[in-house]
């Protein structure tokens, strides 16, 4: 149900650079619905409480939301200062904006011309940076139906590759958050490209059977698998039923093999029992295993055959392998650059088409 809400205050968020004024001194005939209102179009693993507020932390997840008015704003809350956002108005250019911690009104477009307006928020940040929750969104007008996702469906599970880590560079600056883009990482280009909705299901340092610094005690590809919420000291289980994926593309590896390469039984035996939870959960999906893009040498050539040994054991024709070239980074960040993550995309998108012949 919307409300109405009277004499917000006004504050200040500093947001890459910049000072985004939050929205003040709301019009008396300012209406608000609830961030999980049904108009409100949510793509990604979320939660939503009973309060009506959407809490989330993988990066990718995404609100679309449709009014007519002169303006809008969202009341927001982080768990940290490391949260970021994109967003965009009317398919506008992207906006970055910082989450700070505690409870703000974030003013989201201002001084609209009248008629038809939708906003797109994209969370940039993996879950480790916090989770934030959106609770209210305000306008000076009337709330419409965002347009709806597309049909098909894609999960994309991995590292920080997948989560989009350090596409946005800064030459010389020293390495923070804003870094993170999930709307440039390859697993969304790929989802635009096939006109696919997409859960990106991703965290930095982590693999199949353990993160990059060798521990298995951290929730790695099969326990965050299974999460909406990926936090180690309070898990919130995801069911896999409410997102039947098409496709599910695997990219895991690297950080397994960061320590050195894993017992061949142990990480082939860990694999296949994932794949085979993957068919179960997803019927109706092909199932696309890749190494990913950052191993060399004898690493990588371990890492493909394993793949190419859990395909043979599991027997499926659902599942295919894909080979990956590698994008090593650059001297500033071992992390694939924007023009690499753009190749590794571009890499993918002809065998993925094959295969689902889209």
């Amino acid at each position: 149900m919307a409300t109405r809400r009277f004499g917000v205050a006004a504050c200040l968020l500093a947001a890459a650079g910049l000072l985004l004024s939050v929205a003040a001194n709301a019009a008396p005939d300012e209406t608000s619905i609830a961030a999980n209102d049904a108009r409100i179009v949510r793509m990604g693993r979320s939660v939503s409480g009973a309060d009506g507020a959407v809490r989330f932390g993988y990066p990718g997840v995404s609100f679309h939301v449709s009014f007519e008015g002169s303006r809008l704003a969202v009341e927001a809350q982080a768990s940290g200062a490391n949260s970021y956002f994109d967003v965009m108005v009317d398919g506008g250019p992207a906006r970055k904006l910082r989450l700070a911690p505690g409870v703000q009104t974030l003013a989201l477009a201002q001084d609209l011309k009248p008629g038809r307006h939708t906003v797109e928020i994209v969370n940039r940040s993996e879950t480790w940076h916090g989770t934030a929750r959106l609770r209210r969104f305000y306008t000076d007008g009337a709330w419409l139906a965002a347009p709806p996702l597309p049909m098909r469906k894609m999960l994309v599970l991995g590292d920080s590759v997948t989560c989009g880590e350090a596409i946005d560079r800064v030459p010389g600056a020293v390495k923070d958050p804003s870094w993170w883009n999930a709307r440039a990482s390859y697993g969304m280009q790929l989802a635009r490209a096939l006109q696919a909705q997409v859960q990106l299901v991703c965290a930095g340092g982590r693999g199949l059977v353990r993160s990059w610094d060798n521990r298995s005690d951290t929730l790695n590809l099969p326990d965050f698998y299974q999460l909406a919420i990926a936090d180690q000291a309070a898990p919130v289980a995801w069911r896999q039923r409410d997102y039947q994926s098409d496709l599910v593309l695997v990219a895991i590896g690297t950080n397994d093999f960061s320590p050195g390469i894993p017992p061949r039984e142990q990480y082939v035996g860990a694999y296949v029992r994932l794949v085979r939870t993957l068919l179960a959960d997803h019927p109706q999906a092909q199932i696309v295993l890749t190494e990913g893009a950052l191993l060399t040498g004898e690493k990588k050539a371990a890492l493909v055959e394993y793949l190419g040994e859990t395909r043979r054991r599991v027997a499926d024709a659902r599942v295919h392998l894909v080979a990956s070239q590698a994008y090593p980074g650059d001297a500033q960040d071992g992390h694939p650059t924007r023009a690499q993550t753009d190749a590794i995309a571009n890499d993918l998108l002809a065998p993925v088409r094959a295969i689902m012949h889209w």
